[in-house]
């Protein structure tokens, strides 16, 4: 049987670690939490339940991670974000896991929350998420904010069943402030790559992100916020592309 590591970053999250770590303790073997200091309870809450605690500066969704993944002891990984927890019944697939697992990586479709509503469709469900793999078969990737991990064998996996249950905007007034908090990372991010904002990808990109996330995915079945969700995904498109343009512009006056 093998031995599991639940690994988390974290930074803020008292409101919701605990949900977290309770979905782990029975699961894993060793939990390890790499905060990048958080001003709040999050250490507080985190040492009730005798994790290991690393503080790291923040060095980037994929970075931290990346680093977390080091900081765990056993070669079998299970990763969390604070806001995320196991369902029940992926808890149970996760036992079962353990007496039998033979591939690199395994996934989980991620059912996300959002003020109050789980949200069934459009771009949100199912979210499908690699967080269950081997060390040394795969690495966190992606651009900023928008980290991934991929297996260097992605054949080498299959699918849990059960949800990651994810928590991630309580409030509209949350989802704004983030909302543009992750655009500006994403545009700077792209100008790092040498990506490009031109005008036409202002105005069509974001419009075939709300069609395919409200039409094609079928977002208008989850009424008002599936219609909020859709609009703040045409909108982050926007708005990454214009904060792309801006810091191209001012590198060229400059």
């Amino acid at each position: 049987m093998v031995k599991l590591s639940g690994v988390i970053i974290t930074y803020n999250e008292e409101k919701k670690i605990e949900r977290c770590l309770q979905s782990l303790i029975n699961v894993t073997d060793e939990i390890v939490v790499v905060d990048s200091f958080s001003t709040d309870k999050t250490e507080e809450i985190c040492k009730k339940y005798n994790v290991k605690f690393v503080s790291q500066k923040f060095l980037g969704y994929v970075e931290q991670k990346n680093f977390a993944i080091t900081q765990a002891s056993h070669d079998y990984i299970v990763s969390l974000d604070g806001d995320e927890a196991l369902s029940p019944e992926l808890q149970k697939s996760l036992l079962k896991l353990k007496s039998n697992w033979t591939l690199d990586g395994y996934s989980a479709n991620r059912f996300n929350n959002f003020c109050g509503q789980w949200i069934k469709h459009s771009d949100w469900y199912p979210d499908r998420k690699m967080r269950f793999f081997k060390k040394g078969k795969g690495e966190w990737k992606g651009i900023n904010p928008h980290d991934s991990f991929k297996l260097y064998n992605p054949k080498s996996s299959a699918k849990l069943k059960g949800d990651i249950l994810h928590w991630n905007y309580a409030t509209y007034q949350e989802f704004n402030l983030k909302t543009d908090k992750f655009s500006s990372i994403s545009a700077q991010s792209y100008y790092e790559l040498g990506k490009k904002a031109p005008v036409w990808k202002i105005l069509l990109n974001p419009t075939w992100a709300f069609l395919k996330s409200y039409i094609i995915r079928l977002g208008f079945l989850d009424g008002l916020n599936g219609f909020v969700i859709c609009v703040q995904t045409a909108n982050i498109t926007f708005l990454k592309y214009t904060k792309l343009r801006e810091i191209i512009l001012k590198h060229k006056t400059s």
